[in-house]
């Protein structure tokens, strides 16, 4: 076929791309233009790779946030008194360690992540096949970038899986070992690290970067000893990758919240960031977690779904005086701005965010029934927009500097070398937590930094990784759930894929 003959894709539906050897696979095309048409200019070349960014979207606050933090002891969806939430047990399963290949979300993350990466490999081989696009080296690299971000995540929570990079290739693929899925994403992001942009800007906000990947490299590192334990540890190259970052301009923002603003697109703090806007699917957060009456109180025009909590623990172990604790979550009572007066829910209770959550009524002989409506601490780290109509615009931080320097000084740590640097950037973190200096830190410990991850990063998806790092995972949670099998430091490959795809291999114990 002539190259004149060549259509590109501009608009792709992603919910119909979806990866060949998992299920199945069919694709709707929009919008073809001759490809001497189109690409030779830089709105038309972000306009072809703005779907590799747009996939991204399912990662928060969707099926691989709800994997990380409902599975460890960050957050419940707790199914309330008259069932809202049960949705078949799936949240009583993921809190009570007891999913199966046929439990909804880690099946719907995997079916995310391939339908995710057979859309880069798809645009990755329009534009490699496109002569008239300059800077293609650059390009593609961006595309590796976030496609090895997705199997940075199925690596994380999957472990096994097959590697696809040519969207050509019809056989269905076999499972690789989680060596050979680490090694991959090591190979990938050392191919593009010094071919990627460097600048950080805000042409460059949103976009696959030097920053991007070193960061992701350090979090390679990091977790060598969980993904590849026979190569040893990394803590000198995730300290190596860490400096990296921190050579570039980034910074820590003095007020902490400005990370998570409505217009948080000008924290320079901000290394990678899911970018949403109403127009182009906005942030859906506030819809999960809040109580129905709770755009009331708040002044926003939404309907809420009453779900997502935090687990008491978890909001007990900050410091009544970190600024943080009030700063991600929504606790007390919730007032009518026009009376003044507490709200009442359907149940005629008053609207009082606790910080318990209370198994009340229809228990099972797992202990899992129905709580409160009210109970539970809510999700309120993001700023919630007066009159918002809408999913909100707070764009979400995949990574941000914060995680730099405590990923720097865990590896420092357990290196048991310069402690004065580690504790420093430990107290650079909590300068801004606390207005009294005697909260600083005079010498760290693992512990300390585990627990400080958890102060900083709550709601942001990545207590489960951390937990299973620090060798917490498989702990019991007092009230909640026993100790746990081995097995369950990954999940399983749905049975949909294994039924779709015979060449796949089911992972241990499962």
């Amino acid at each position: 076929m002539k190259r004149s003959k060549i259509y590109l894709i501009t608009t792709i539906i992603l919910s119909s791309l979806v990866f060949n050897g998992c299920t199945n696979l069919d694709e709707e095309v929009y919008d073809k233009l001759p490809v001497g048409e189109f690409g030779g200019t830089e709105k038309e070349i972000n306009a072809l790779i703005a779907p590799i960014y747009r996939t991204l979207k399912g990662v928060f606050p969707s099926n691989f946030f709800l994997l990380s933090e409902c599975s460890s002891d960050m957050a419940i969806t707790p199914t309330r008194k008259g069932g809202d939430w049960w949705d078949g047990g799936q949240y009583k399963e993921l809190r009570l360690h007891t999913w199966t290949p046929n439990t909804v979300i880690p099946r719907n993350a995997y079916n995310s992540a391939f339908t995710s990466i057979t859309s880069c490999n798809k645009i990755f081989s329009l534009i490699n096949e496109n002569e008239n696009i300059e800077n293609k080296e650059q390009i593609l690299a961006e595309i590796r970038g976030v496609r090895a971000y997705w199997y940075y995540l199925l690596l994380d929570n999957f472990g096994n899986v097959p590697i696809v990079t040519d969207f050509s290739d019809t056989q269905l693929p076999t499972t690789k070992s989680r060596k050979e899925v680490y090694d991959f994403v090591l190979k990938e992001l050392n191919e593009i690290k010094d071919v990627v942009r460097d600048d950080v800007t805000s042409a460059s906000y949103g976009k696959v970067t030097k920053g991007f990947v070193y960061t992701l490299l350090g979090k390679m590192y990091l977790n060598a000893m969980v993904w590849n334990p026979d190569g040893g540890a990394k803590w000198q190259e995730t300290v190596d990758a860490c400096n990296v970052v921190m050579t570039l301009p980034y910074i820590l923002e003095p007020n902490w919240k400005d990370n998570f603003s409505v217009q948080n697109q000008t924290s320079q703090e901000v290394i990678f960031p899911i970018i949403y806007s109403t127009a182009d699917g906005g942030n859906g957060l506030p819809q999960r977690t809040l109580h129905y009456l709770d755009p009331i109180a708040l002044g926003l025009n939404i309907g809420a779904n009453n779900g997502l909590s935090a687990m008491p623990g978890y909001v007990k172990a900050f410091d009544d005086d970190d600024k943080r604790k009030l700063g991600s979550f929504l606790i007390g009572p919730m007032t009518d701005p026009a009376t003044g007066q507490t709200l009442i829910t359907a149940h005629n209770r008053p609207l009082i965010h606790t910080v318990d959550i209370d198994m009340k009524y229809n228990i099972d002989g797992d202990g899992w029934g129905q709580t409160e409506q009210e109970d539970g601490a809510r999700a309120a780290k993001w700023e919630f927009e007066k009159g918002l109509n809408g999913d909100s615009e707070n764009d979400f931080a995949i990574f941000r500097l914060a995680d730099v320097y405590l990923m720097k000084a865990e590896a420092l740590v357990r290196m048991g070398v310069d402690n004065v640097e580690a504790t420093r950037l430990v107290n650079e973190i909590r300068k801004r937590a606390f207005d009294d200096p005697s909260k600083l830190k005079t010498n760290v410990t693992l512990e300390d930094i585990y627990q400080e991850r958890r102060f900083e990063f709550a709601w942001e998806g990545t207590t489960r990784q951390d937990m299973i790092r620090f060798g917490k995972f498989l702990d019991p949670i007092p009230g909640w759930k026993k100790a746990t099998a081995e097995k369950y430091l990954i999940f399983p490959i749905p049975t949909t894929a294994l039924d779709a795809n015979p060449s796949l291999t089911q992972n241990p114990g499962y």
